[in-house]
């Protein structure tokens, strides 16, 4: 019942490609290919489609990555 959401990681002129894919490995549980490609298309594009699930879920990621300062918005 509860639709599926999309937590999108937003690029920033602040953090390096090494703690934005060091976050999304720890944190999301993304291997280092899938966190690396994530990172560049976020620079690329302005952001990335990082993970998708359930809201609840999606917000509790959403805030620890807050935490290590990366920008994110659940869709």
């Amino acid at each position: 019942q509860d639709e599926e959401k999309s937590l999108l990681l937003i690029n920033d002129d602040i953090n390096t490609f090494q703690h934005v894919i060091a976050s999304l490995v720890e944190i999301c549980g993304h291997d280092d290919m899938q966190a690396e490609q994530c990172a560049v298309l976020t620079h690329h594009k302005g952001g990335c489609v990082i993970k998708m699930g359930d809201a609840l879920t999606l917000e509790q990621l959403s805030v620890k990555l807050k935490d290590h300062n990366l920008d994110t918005i659940v869709l």
